[in-house]
């Protein structure tokens, strides 16, 4: 067994820790939501389930063994908002139970009484103090990967006719453009503009680049979480300078429809409001994030350490390889790193690129950077 000699890492100099932080660039279009792979409703890449609380979106048809999983969408709202939540509504408890669950897991619970808070109950998004009625999308950790880059997202959505989600509307001279891009303008990556709850951090969501202190929020975007709470009062439209509800938010197939938001919500099972979203989703992009975290270990080779092998082949006959005549110093060429624990055990192993030549004349500073 050949001689091994250690050299001991000093934590406070020799050890350090870091993070890194990688972005990708994601866009979704709205062509992959809604009718690219079959007819509007019955395409193959999205996934209705028999329990029908929420709807898969896939970025190919969904049997394939080369999709992805890209989404979930679902909707609900408040039990005690009066115009909506009624016995007699379609899937009436299911979409309190949706709204309740994922309330309670971004925002918690609030009050002695125990009870689940009500999306931005503090921020006024929808003017009148919490977002009764929402649309919800849940993306999957393929895209989000571990969060949402702030100040990175946008969902375009269209508020036009439902023939035509992404036509002009409005009256002579009112210039509605029928898409709203909602973002998270004010969210920085500093922390300004980002607030925190159970949830992790979220950032608001306005249909302005530059939005106001009069402006109001039309959704939230949980980062960590990868959510987006989009609020059913943002599909309105300007119509001769009159802010109204949708008129045709929803329909069938052949384009047949006069349902508000509030009315699909109301009367349209769960999926159909999923399907009415995604007809009018145009495009949806933001940035994921990667963290990496390393820990570097600074592996110092004094001058007057390392200059001899272990390796047996180092010697032939007793005598080193390396050396011509007696007088002349040791050599020896560095390949490999390894990393020791306190009983001399090996964890880890770092190969070099190419050798290194160590003689008593020169030391070396060996960086070995673990990711994980």
């Amino acid at each position: 067994m050949p001689v091994r000699s250690y050299e001991p890492l000093a934590p406070n100099t020799d050890v350090t820790t870091t993070r890194t932080f990688l972005h990708e660039v994601l866009p979704l279009t709205g062509s992959i939501l809604s009718g690219t792979y079959g007819k509007f409703m019955a395409e193959g890449n999205i996934k209705n389930f028999t329990h029908g609380m929420f709807q898969s979106v896939y970025d190919y048809p969904y049997l394939s063994s080369s999709t992805n999983h890209i989404f979930d969408l679902t909707c609900g709202y408040d039990e005690s908002t009066a115009a909506l939540s009624s016995s007699s509504n379609t899937m009436n408890a299911k979409k309190i139970n949706m709204y309740n669950e994922f309330a309670q897991v971004l925002l918690g619970f609030t009050g002695s009484d125990n009870t689940v808070r009500m999306f931005e109950s503090d921020l006024k998004l929808d003017g009148v103090g919490r977002m009764d009625a929402v649309y919800i999308v849940s993306f999957s950790r393929l895209l989000t990967k571990d969060q949402i880059k702030k100040n990175s997202f946008q969902m375009t959505v269209g508020t036009g006719s439902y023939a035509s989600p992404f036509s002009i509307v409005g009256g002579p001279g009112a210039g509605d453009a029928a898409t709203k891009v909602l973002q998270d303008a004010n969210a920085r990556t500093d922390g300004a503009g980002i607030n925190t709850c159970l949830g992790g951090d979220y950032g608001i969501l306005f249909s302005s680049s530059n939005p106001s202190v009069t402006d109001e929020g039309c959704g939230v975007v949980f980062y960590q979480a990868g959510i987006a709470v989009i609020s059913a009062s943002v599909f309105t439209k300007n119509v001769g300078g009159v802010i109204t509800p949708i008129t045709d938010f929803a329909g069938t197939a052949n384009y047949a429809s006069n349902m508000t938001p509030a009315q699909t919500l109301a009367t349209s099972s769960i999926s159909g409001n999923c399907d009415a979203l995604r007809h009018r989703i145009q495009n949806i992009q933001f940035n994921n994030t990667t963290e990496i975290n390393s820990t570097i270990y600074f592996c110092r080779v004094p001058h007057n350490k390392f200059n001899y092998s272990s390796n047996p082949t180092y010697l032939s006959g007793s005598k080193i390889r390396v050396k011509n005549v007696g007088a002349d110093t040791p050599i020896s060429y560095i390949t490999t790193v390894g990393l020791y624990n306190a009983s001399n055990e090996l964890l880890a192993v770092a190969k070099l690129s190419e050798p290194l030549k160590k003689t008593p004349e020169n030391e070396l500073t060996i960086r070995v950077r673990l990711d994980y």
